[in-house]
């Protein structure tokens, strides 16, 4: 397969971070660069792995208990959106897109995502899952996308943000995430949010060490991009993923570890060099306790309405209300 090279110029922001990351010490990388079209794909493979649990947990809340969600939101607000923040591939949210569509045929659904791809495939997608649902999809980051739904409706708004994506920082990030979502929504809009709950540090480790290694080929492909995206020349085959857990403060961590002492070139002019055994960090998913989440919601504006767990306890969805 060839891919075309993209010229620095279009693609500024992912080579300014790039490089910014690169040139830190320790080197890290922004993890939401993870998601070219390959890395949606492995994305999707992963979620599929054995030793992937949070998938199937969130899966199991969503498949049994959408219509206790939308019921709760139904009960207070008879009009408002959904805002999916990270939508993915939809296959969680359908469920409860198809309870809130009972309720209430004029609502739209916004999901948001930073890759162009995976919003060409929702709209494409979803309305066979959905019939009658209106859909507007929103490609760009987070924030800027949720402020534009809010342009373009003036309904309340129920902000789905699952998959423990809120994990994809660590606990301070977390908390000036959720501050600014509340400050882009009004009194009484919902936010649905999932988190991963501590659990056997061994069962968290192996969910990002899975035995095929699709997690680490997800990880070396952000490489791959870079390569192929702004002209550099890292050899995949002189790094290798290492994650790590610390059930002590609930984060787990993706790494690429430099096996050599080594040069790389970005775009023909940038030169980064690691030394042996060298680090890059790439991922971080933090886990929470039930005490955290609801410090969390009430230092950041919410108030907490309903906890909707999977049978093992392993995951929650929290329905919190803008106070």
């Amino acid at each position: 397969m060839q891919f075309a090279t993209v010229s620095k110029s279009t693609t500024t922001k992912f080579y300014k971070d790039v490089l910014n990351g690169l040139q830190s010490s320790p080197k890290r990388l922004d993890s939401k660069y993870f998601y070219d079209d390959i890395g949606d794909e492995l994305f999707q493979q992963i979620m599929n792995c054995d030793e992937y649990y949070l998938t199937g947990c969130e899966m199991e809340i969503l498949k049994t208990q959408s219509a206790d969600i939308a019921s709760t939101v139904f009960a207070s607000e008879k009009n408002f959106d959904v805002v999916e923040l990270g939508a993915g591939d939809c296959s969680k949210s359908v469920y409860l897109l198809r309870q809130i569509l009972r309720r209430n045929k004029s609502f739209t659904f916004f999901p948001v995502d930073i890759s162009k791809h995976v919003i060409d495939l929702i709209k494409e997608e979803l309305p066979k899952k959905v019939r009658g649902l209106n859909i507007y999809g929103l490609n760009g980051e987070y924030m800027e996308m949720l402020k534009k739904a809010n342009q373009l409706s003036a309904k309340r708004k129920l902000v789905l943000f699952m998959g423990s994506n809120i994990g994809n920082m660590n606990y301070e990030q977390s908390l000036a995430f959720c501050k600014e979502v509340r400050n882009s929504l009004k009194t009484g809009d919902y936010l649905l949010i999932g988190f991963d709950l501590k659990k056997d540090p061994q069962i968290i480790l192996n969910a990002y060490n899975d035995k095929k290694g699709i997690t680490r080929e997800f990880n070396l492909n952000l490489l791959r991009r870079i390569n192929r995206e702004l002209n550099a020349d890292f050899v995949i085959e002189n790094f290798k993923h290492f994650p790590v857990y610390n059930p002590e403060n609930g984060e787990c961590k993706s790494y690429l570890v430099s096996m050599c002492k080594q040069q790389v070139t970005i775009d023909d002019t940038d030169l980064i060099e690691l030394e042996e055994n060298e680090t890059i960090h790439t991922e971080i998913s933090t886990k929470y306790s039930i005490e955290q989440i609801n410090k969390m919601a009430g230092l950041t504006g919410f108030t907490e309405v309903e906890y909707f767990y999977d049978e093992k306890e392993w995951f929650v969805d929290v329905l919190w209300k803008c106070g």
